[in-house]
């Protein structure tokens, strides 16, 4: 058996920000850092940062009064933020800057009188965030749409003036068929000025598409909650491959080898490298004896920590 390595995989530069302005707050401040959500989608990454004292809660009413609370890398809506400034907490904001990105074009539309449809999964805590980014007190609205059959369905208020957003973190291939059915819909209808799909997300759906050619059983790791490993399984999944996600190697199961001679690896974009090395040791002792990285594309993107955490 061989394994081929997908690149790139794994951490992206806004999972790497989001974790080190954890780290960066403990650093400084000491324990306990509350965190609004999972910082990241991640569970080995979680429990290692709760380990250092970073205390993660769903409701701000769980951050005492006076402490520091770090925004997740998914964002939130503005009525947390406006919660946070009235409660006077000290607030470092790890949101991606492809999700700010993302916010910001809610808002402008938002302001220009445009109502907005988000294309993305209902539940998510990036796609919360998204939402809670349109003022409603012009009368317009947001509208969540996760299908072409939702796209089929959904009613505007104006539908020359409206436009679409996404998620960060859905398939490319998904989102496109939408977005079409939105624009044979809405001829006006106004787009983001660049894909709302961020780097990181396509380049890995496309270094899985690259392997599916070449292996027989992919393996994806990351978290069940973990919104771009599931499309990193899928992917391999609508290829006609067999395709399993793992949190590590604790998860993996022998009998899924059978039969198979060339097994795809790839991570989600917060699904840390050790947690591959712990998969692929696992399969050096099932019997591998061929590990091949594959093919990069470089990625060279890095985003700063908040300029009160950064050293001096």
């Amino acid at each position: 058996m061989q394994v081929l390595l997908a690149n790139p995989r794994g951490f992206c530069a806004g999972v790497e920000r989001a974790i080190g302005i954890v780290e960066r707050a403990l650093e400084l401040f000491g324990p306990p850092i509350y965190v609004r959500h999972e910082v990241v989608h991640n569970r080995y990454v979680v429990d290692r940062l709760r380990a250092k004292g970073a205390v993660f809660v769903e409701d701000l009413d769980a951050v005492p009064d006076g402490a520091a609370v770090i925004f997740s890398a998914h964002g939130v809506a503005r009525s947390v933020r406006e919660a946070a400034e009235r409660r006077g907490l000290r607030v470092f904001d790890a949101t991606c800057p492809l999700v700010t990105k993302v916010h910001r074009e809610v808002a402008r539309h938002s302001a220009a009188g445009r109502e907005v449809i988000l294309i993305g999964h209902a539940g998510h805590p990036e796609v919360d965030g998204t939402l809670g980014q349109y003022d409603r007190a012009g009368g317009g609205a947001i509208y969540l749409v996760e299908s072409e059959a939702q796209a089929e369905t959904v009613a505007v208020r104006d539908p020359e003036r409206v436009a679409y957003v996404t998620q960060t973190t859905l398939s490319m291939d998904d989102t496109e068929c939408i977005v079409g059915v939105l624009r044979r819909r809405f001829p006006h209808i106004v787009g983001p000025r660049k894909n709302d799909i961020c780097y990181a997300t396509q380049n890995r759906q496309d270094a899985v598409k690259s392997l599916t050619d070449r292996c027989d059983l992919m393996l994806v790791v990351g978290s069940a909650n973990s919104s771009n490993s599931m499309r990193l399984r899928e992917i391999a999944e609508n290829a006609g491959i067999p395709a399993y996600r793992v949190d590590g190697p604790q998860d993996l199961r022998s009998d899924w080898l059978a039969g198979h001679e060339r097994i795809g690896v790839t991570a989600g974009a917060s699904a840390p490298d050790v947690l591959v090395q712990r998969v692929v040791q696992r399969l050096r002792e099932w019997g591998v004896r061929c590990i091949e990285e594959t093919v990069s594309r470089p990625e060279r993107v890095a985003f700063p920590l908040p300029v009160a955490l950064r050293s001096p």
